[in-house]
């Protein structure tokens, strides 16, 4: 077997095989000796059928496929050993009319090469790294909810404007007929607000659809129908009440700081306002961490100049799908992949260039970082480290968790490599200021 390479150019190749009868034939007549000794073919006894019939029934079937297995294996082996770095896969060049009888066989395949660039991580122009703060305004309220959520409920004889209100919604052309609970310090409409008050249990209120909730989705579930149809009703509901309650806030006492945090944890209302503060910029900093990744991948992509072998891939994204595409099908589908691929390839060259590598030590205390943090949802707050050796195990004992995590682990890698080496400028916000500048 021969194989050689024609540079096309910097992007495309062109690979060579010859292949003769001694580097296939051997192997060819082993499987063939096989099939004699099983075939059952009428007319004769079984292990008794003459190889000229077996070889006219099976050969070329054989042949090709053992053709097809040494190109395979001895095509990977070279581009291994050429250090080659493909995209995509080799595409067989097309021949008309293949003489699989010749005693050379020759074939050829496209190659489409990755191109070389540089990638500058001290980025020219500053990209903006947020630093999300809890203001006093968003303690007081989270302080406000917990008391609320841990409060005690005191039965009304009528509705006021903190209350929470039980009854049914109806409306029998919508086919709505809904039990549920609302606040009253949620609903958006004032018309709504003021046909309550004062409303006692058994009275029917008449309320419109139409921007009934401070937030959209409330209404979906208060009337018991899905998210779409919700989003386009304008109409007009009655409301039942059953039940008035107010809920008493709780005092921010020992009992409830424990009941929080766990034993004497916290032990004052300023501690409390600090935890909160604590753990909500920590939840934020995920949110900021991924806005940075998101903004400096962005700029990768639109800085970092370099050609693709744009033809090779279209024709790869042609043929290589479950169902062949049009060339105008596949020119389509390599526009909408071309940025992903691109950052592919930029971020593999920053991977390489700066030697980041995800070893089992770091992933397995990854997971268990993972782990620690969905149990603490749950309420347990001190799990034992050999509990969390054992769930870790299970967790990397799956491959698609261990292509997950290790995925994840390199992200935060390059976070962290971002955050040490380009232009950053913090820029320190409120959460309300940061999703009114990042989401508009």
């Amino acid at each position: 077997m021969n194989i050689t390479k024609e540079q096309i150019d910097d992007l495309n190749a062109v690979v060579k095989v010859a292949i003769t009868k001694e580097d296939y034939q051997d192997k060819v007549d082993t499987i063939l000796r096989d099939y004699k000794k099983q075939a059952n073919i009428p007319g004769f006894r079984k292990g008794q059928v003459p190889m000229g019939l077996i070889k006219k029934q099976y050969g070329k079937a054989v042949l090709v496929d053992e053709v097809n297995k040494l190109l395979q294996d001895n095509l990977n082996k070279y581009l291994t050993e050429e250090k080659l770095d493909v995209l995509g896969n080799p595409l067989p060049k097309q021949q008309d009319n293949f003489d699989w009888d010749q005693d050379e066989l020759a074939f050829e395949f496209e190659l489409g090469l990755a191109p070389n660039f540089e990638v500058s991580l001290k980025t020219k122009k500053p990209i903006t790294q947020y630093k999300i703060v809890a203001d006093d305004k968003m303690i007081k309220e989270q302080v406000e909810r917990i008391q609320k959520q841990y409060g005690k409920l005191v039965s009304k004889d009528e509705v006021s404007k903190n209350d929470e209100v039980s009854g049914t919604f109806f409306n029998e052309e919508e086919e709505i007929d809904s039990k549920t609970m609302i606040e009253t310090d949620k609903l958006k409409s004032k018309k709504a607000l003021d046909a309550l008050k004062g409303k006692k249990v058994g009275d029917v209120v008449t309320l419109k659809t139409k921007g009934l909730f401070n937030e959209d989705h409330m209404l979906s579930s208060a009337l018991g129908i899905d998210k779409q149809k919700a989003e386009s009703l304008d109409t007009e509901v009655t409301f039942t009440i059953s039940e008035i309650n107010e809920r008493e806030a709780a005092e921010l006492n020992q009992e409830l700081f424990d009941k929080l945090f766990g034993p004497d944890s916290v032990k004052s209302e300023k501690e409390l306002k600090e935890r909160i503060k604590e753990d909500s910029e920590k939840q934020f900093e995920q949110q900021s961490d991924q806005k940075l990744l998101n903004d400096v991948t962005e700029y990768f992509i639109d800085n970092t100049k370099f050609e693709l072998p744009t033809g090779f891939l279209t024709k790869w994204i042609q043929t290589t799908g479950e169902e062949p595409l049009s060339e105008e099908q596949a020119v389509e589908e390599y526009a909408k992949s071309e940025k992903g691929l691109r950052y592919q390839l930029i971020e593999g060259k920053i991977i390489r260039d700066n030697e980041l590598q995800v070893q089992f030590d770091e992933l397995k205390e990854f997971s268990k970082g993972f782990i620690r943090s969905q149990m603490a949802q749950f309420g347990q707050l001190d799990p034992k480290e050999e509990e969390l050796d054992n769930i870790a195990a299970r967790v990397l004992g799956n491959q698609d968790e261990v292509k997950r995590l290790s995925e994840q682990l390199m992200s935060q890698k390059l976070l962290n490599l971002y955050k040490e080496k380009a232009n950053l400028k913090t820029k320190e916000v409120t959460y309300e200021n940061f999703v009114k500048e990042v989401y508009g």
